[in-house]
Protein backbone atom coordinates (compact mmCIF):
# COMPACT_ATOMS: atom_id res chain seq x y z
CA UNK A 1 0.00 0.00 0.00
CA UNK A 2 1.30 3.99 -0.21
CA UNK A 3 2.11 5.23 2.66
CA UNK A 4 0.71 8.19 3.82
CA UNK A 5 1.09 11.40 2.65
CA UNK A 6 1.30 13.45 5.82
CA UNK A 7 4.06 11.31 7.15
CA UNK A 8 7.68 13.46 6.40
CA UNK A 9 8.92 10.37 4.69
CA UNK A 10 6.24 11.43 2.03
CA UNK A 11 6.69 15.01 2.02
CA UNK A 12 9.09 15.39 -0.35
CA UNK A 13 6.80 13.41 -2.79
CA UNK A 14 4.75 16.45 -3.85
CA UNK A 15 6.13 18.26 -7.12
CA UNK A 16 4.77 20.88 -9.36
CA UNK A 17 2.86 19.41 -12.15
CA UNK A 18 2.86 20.20 -15.47
CA UNK A 19 -0.12 21.09 -18.10
CA UNK A 20 0.16 19.22 -21.18
CA UNK A 21 -2.07 20.35 -24.16
CA UNK A 22 -1.56 18.43 -27.95
CA UNK A 23 -3.18 20.97 -30.22
CA UNK A 24 -4.38 19.20 -33.46
CA UNK A 25 -1.32 16.33 -33.38
CA UNK A 26 -1.18 14.72 -36.64
CA UNK A 27 1.71 11.96 -36.50
CA UNK A 28 3.01 8.95 -38.15
CA UNK A 29 6.24 7.18 -39.49
CA UNK A 30 7.42 7.72 -42.59
CA UNK A 31 5.18 10.54 -43.60
CA UNK A 32 2.66 8.65 -43.44
CA UNK A 33 -0.17 9.82 -40.68
CA UNK A 34 -1.63 7.92 -38.01
CA UNK A 35 -3.17 10.06 -35.50
CA UNK A 36 -5.09 12.80 -37.56
CA UNK A 37 -5.48 16.37 -35.52
CA UNK A 38 -5.79 14.74 -32.03
CA UNK A 39 -6.29 17.60 -29.07
CA UNK A 40 -5.52 16.21 -25.66
CA UNK A 41 -5.44 18.30 -22.15
CA UNK A 42 -3.88 17.02 -19.39
CA UNK A 43 -3.85 19.71 -15.75
CA UNK A 44 -1.51 18.99 -12.71
CA UNK A 45 -2.57 17.02 -10.36
CA UNK A 46 -5.05 15.09 -12.97
CA UNK A 47 -4.86 11.36 -14.78
CA UNK A 48 -6.21 11.57 -17.60
CA UNK A 49 -6.71 8.51 -20.03
CA UNK A 50 -6.78 7.40 -23.84
CA UNK A 51 -8.76 4.64 -24.90
CA UNK A 52 -9.54 3.03 -28.29
CA UNK A 53 -9.48 -0.42 -30.28
CA UNK A 54 -6.00 -2.09 -30.97
CA UNK A 55 -4.51 0.11 -33.92
CA UNK A 56 -6.20 3.14 -32.99
CA UNK A 57 -3.05 5.04 -32.69
CA UNK A 58 -2.88 5.69 -28.83
CA UNK A 59 0.76 4.47 -27.90
CA UNK A 60 1.75 6.88 -31.75
CA UNK A 61 -0.25 9.53 -29.95
CA UNK A 62 2.12 9.51 -26.57
CA UNK A 63 5.44 8.30 -29.04
CA UNK A 64 4.38 11.76 -30.63
CA UNK A 65 4.08 14.07 -27.23
CA UNK A 66 8.05 12.20 -26.49
CA UNK A 67 9.65 12.84 -28.94
CA UNK A 68 9.68 8.99 -30.73
CA UNK A 69 7.37 9.47 -33.31
CA UNK A 70 7.52 12.76 -36.03
CA UNK A 71 4.94 15.21 -35.04
CA UNK A 72 3.95 16.03 -38.59
CA UNK A 73 1.59 18.74 -37.79
CA UNK A 74 -0.05 19.95 -35.28
CA UNK A 75 1.85 21.42 -31.56
CA UNK A 76 2.92 19.70 -28.21
CA UNK A 77 3.09 22.22 -25.14
CA UNK A 78 4.02 21.83 -22.00
CA UNK A 79 3.06 24.77 -19.77
CA UNK A 80 2.37 26.60 -22.49
CA UNK A 81 5.86 25.92 -24.29
CA UNK A 82 6.17 24.29 -27.26
CA UNK A 83 8.01 21.04 -27.17
CA UNK A 84 7.21 19.71 -30.22
CA UNK A 85 9.41 16.83 -32.01
CA UNK A 86 11.93 17.24 -28.96
CA UNK A 87 14.17 14.51 -28.64
CA UNK A 88 13.47 12.02 -26.18
CA UNK A 89 16.35 13.42 -24.36
CA UNK A 90 15.31 16.58 -24.27
CA UNK A 91 11.63 16.08 -23.40
CA UNK A 92 13.43 14.09 -19.98
CA UNK A 93 15.01 17.22 -19.15
CA UNK A 94 11.41 19.73 -19.13
CA UNK A 95 10.26 16.99 -16.93
CA UNK A 96 8.44 14.59 -18.80
CA UNK A 97 8.63 10.93 -17.79
CA UNK A 98 7.55 7.89 -20.48
CA UNK A 99 7.34 4.16 -19.66
CA UNK A 100 6.93 2.88 -23.26
CA UNK A 101 4.80 -0.85 -23.15
CA UNK A 102 7.83 -2.88 -23.87
CA UNK A 103 11.81 -2.37 -23.71
CA UNK A 104 10.99 -0.30 -20.33
CA UNK A 105 13.73 -1.84 -18.28
CA UNK A 106 17.19 -3.31 -18.77
CA UNK A 107 17.00 -6.81 -18.43
CA UNK A 108 20.95 -7.63 -17.86
CA UNK A 109 21.41 -4.79 -15.08
CA UNK A 110 20.59 -5.30 -11.32
CA UNK A 111 17.45 -3.46 -9.66
CA UNK A 112 19.98 -0.29 -8.37
CA UNK A 113 21.96 -0.26 -11.58
CA UNK A 114 18.14 0.37 -13.38
CA UNK A 115 17.51 2.99 -11.29
CA UNK A 116 21.10 4.45 -11.75
CA UNK A 117 20.85 4.85 -15.29
CA UNK A 118 17.44 6.39 -14.42
CA UNK A 119 18.99 9.22 -12.80
CA UNK A 120 21.20 9.40 -15.72
CA UNK A 121 20.81 13.39 -15.83
CA UNK A 122 21.39 13.61 -12.61
CA UNK A 123 24.80 15.51 -10.57
CA UNK A 124 26.12 11.59 -8.94
CA UNK A 125 25.93 12.90 -5.53
CA UNK A 126 22.05 13.27 -5.93
CA UNK A 127 21.37 9.21 -7.17
CA UNK A 128 21.20 7.78 -3.58
CA UNK A 129 19.11 10.11 -2.01
CA UNK A 130 16.52 9.63 -5.52
CA UNK A 131 16.77 5.86 -5.15
CA UNK A 132 15.95 6.41 -1.15
CA UNK A 133 12.62 8.43 -2.41
CA UNK A 134 11.90 6.17 -5.51
CA UNK A 135 11.78 3.44 -2.80
CA UNK A 136 9.01 5.59 -0.77
CA UNK A 137 6.65 4.79 -3.83
CA UNK A 138 7.59 1.10 -4.60
CA UNK A 139 8.77 -0.79 -1.06
CA UNK A 140 9.17 -3.72 -2.61
CA UNK A 141 11.96 -2.84 -4.46
CA UNK A 142 14.03 -2.13 -1.90
CA UNK A 143 14.38 -6.04 -1.13
CA UNK A 144 15.28 -6.72 -4.33
CA UNK A 145 18.58 -4.09 -5.53
CA UNK A 146 20.79 -6.85 -6.57
CA UNK A 147 18.11 -9.03 -8.88
CA UNK A 148 18.51 -8.72 -12.04
CA UNK A 149 15.57 -7.03 -14.35
CA UNK A 150 15.23 -10.23 -16.18
CA UNK A 151 14.54 -12.24 -13.23
CA UNK A 152 11.58 -9.97 -12.17
CA UNK A 153 8.12 -10.34 -12.30
CA UNK A 154 5.73 -8.67 -14.61
CA UNK A 155 4.43 -6.60 -12.07
CA UNK A 156 8.36 -5.90 -10.68
CA UNK A 157 9.00 -5.10 -13.85
CA UNK A 158 6.34 -2.37 -14.35
CA UNK A 159 6.92 -1.44 -10.69
CA UNK A 160 11.07 -0.58 -11.75
CA UNK A 161 9.95 0.82 -15.09
CA UNK A 162 8.09 3.43 -13.25
CA UNK A 163 10.55 3.93 -10.69
CA UNK A 164 13.37 4.22 -13.44
CA UNK A 165 11.31 7.68 -14.48
CA UNK A 166 10.68 9.12 -10.73
CA UNK A 167 14.39 9.24 -10.55
CA UNK A 168 14.44 12.63 -12.19
CA UNK A 169 10.75 13.86 -10.49
CA UNK A 170 8.87 14.22 -13.90
CA UNK A 171 6.39 16.60 -13.75
CA UNK A 172 4.16 14.51 -16.50
CA UNK A 173 4.27 10.87 -16.59
CA UNK A 174 3.34 9.45 -20.02
CA UNK A 175 2.25 5.93 -19.63
CA UNK A 176 1.83 3.26 -22.09
CA UNK A 177 -0.28 0.39 -21.43
CA UNK A 178 1.42 -0.37 -17.59
CA UNK A 179 -1.01 -3.26 -17.01
CA UNK A 180 -0.12 -4.95 -20.33
CA UNK A 181 -0.07 -8.68 -19.62
CA UNK A 182 -0.05 -8.26 -15.96
CA UNK A 183 -2.58 -10.34 -13.72
CA UNK A 184 -5.93 -8.40 -13.46
CA UNK A 185 -5.49 -8.12 -9.05
CA UNK A 186 -1.96 -6.91 -10.05
CA UNK A 187 -3.22 -4.41 -12.51
CA UNK A 188 -5.51 -2.70 -10.44
CA UNK A 189 -2.84 -3.05 -7.99
CA UNK A 190 -0.65 -0.89 -10.11
CA UNK A 191 -3.39 1.43 -11.34
CA UNK A 192 -5.23 2.43 -8.17
CA UNK A 193 -1.68 2.22 -5.62
CA UNK A 194 1.07 3.68 -7.97
CA UNK A 195 -0.91 5.29 -10.64
CA UNK A 196 -3.25 7.21 -9.46
CA UNK A 197 -0.59 8.17 -6.57
CA UNK A 198 1.89 10.23 -8.63
CA UNK A 199 -1.53 12.04 -9.54
CA UNK A 200 -2.18 12.87 -5.47
CA UNK A 201 1.19 13.69 -5.23
CA UNK A 202 0.84 17.01 -7.81
CA UNK A 203 1.94 15.00 -11.15
CA UNK A 204 0.26 15.27 -14.37
CA UNK A 205 -0.64 11.95 -15.59
CA UNK A 206 -1.58 10.64 -19.30
CA UNK A 207 -1.96 6.94 -19.77
CA UNK A 208 -3.01 4.77 -22.44
CA UNK A 209 -4.65 1.57 -21.48
CA UNK A 210 -6.72 -1.32 -22.65
CA UNK A 211 -8.04 -1.88 -20.05
CA UNK A 212 -11.02 0.36 -20.15
CA UNK A 213 -12.73 0.01 -17.05
CA UNK A 214 -9.77 -0.55 -14.68
CA UNK A 215 -8.60 3.20 -16.41
CA UNK A 216 -11.88 4.87 -15.74
CA UNK A 217 -11.68 4.45 -12.34
CA UNK A 218 -8.94 6.11 -11.35
CA UNK A 219 -8.90 8.98 -13.94
CA UNK A 220 -10.29 12.36 -14.21
CA UNK A 221 -10.88 12.32 -17.97
CA UNK A 222 -11.10 10.23 -20.55
CA UNK A 223 -10.32 10.50 -24.68
CA UNK A 224 -11.60 7.65 -26.77
CA UNK A 225 -9.60 6.93 -29.97
CA UNK A 226 -10.35 5.25 -33.33
CA UNK A 227 -9.00 5.11 -36.51
CA UNK A 228 -6.70 7.15 -35.26
CA UNK A 229 -9.29 10.28 -34.84
CA UNK A 230 -11.04 11.43 -30.89
CA UNK A 231 -14.42 9.95 -31.72
CA UNK A 232 -15.18 11.52 -27.96
CA UNK A 233 -14.05 12.60 -24.42
CA UNK A 234 -15.72 13.28 -21.32
CA UNK A 235 -15.67 12.13 -17.43
CA UNK A 236 -15.57 8.22 -16.79
CA UNK A 237 -18.96 9.44 -15.45
CA UNK A 238 -20.31 11.20 -18.54
CA UNK A 239 -18.70 8.27 -21.16
CA UNK A 240 -20.80 5.93 -18.52
CA UNK A 241 -24.33 7.65 -20.23
CA UNK A 242 -22.97 6.94 -23.94
CA UNK A 243 -24.38 3.51 -25.14
CA UNK A 244 -21.70 3.50 -27.45
CA UNK A 245 -19.07 3.55 -25.20
CA UNK A 246 -20.60 1.32 -23.07
CA UNK A 247 -21.20 -1.59 -25.59
CA UNK A 248 -17.87 -0.96 -27.00
CA UNK A 249 -15.53 -0.60 -23.95
CA UNK A 250 -17.33 -1.70 -20.68
CA UNK A 251 -19.30 -4.81 -21.55
CA UNK A 252 -16.77 -6.91 -23.69
CA UNK A 253 -13.64 -8.91 -22.66
CA UNK A 254 -12.31 -9.19 -19.12
CA UNK A 255 -11.42 -6.82 -16.83
CA UNK A 256 -13.12 -4.08 -18.76
CA UNK A 257 -11.20 -4.69 -22.08
CA UNK A 258 -12.84 -3.73 -25.40
CA UNK A 259 -14.76 -6.93 -27.12
CA UNK A 260 -12.02 -8.84 -29.41
CA UNK A 261 -8.63 -7.80 -27.09
CA UNK A 262 -6.44 -9.86 -26.27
Amino acid sequence: MSADLSTPATADRKRAGAALSTVEVTAGYNGRPVVHGVSVNVKPGQVVSVVGPNGSGKSTLLKSIVGVVKVLSGSVLLDGVDITNQAPEDTARVGVGYVPQIDDVFGPLSVKENLEMGGYLLPSREVAGRIDRVVTYFPKLATMMTRKAAQLSGGERKMLAMGRVLMLQPSLFVLDEPTANLAPMIATELLHEHVRQLAVDGASVLIVEQRAKAVLEISDHTYVLAGGRLRMEGSPAELATSPDFVASFLGGGPAGQPAGSP
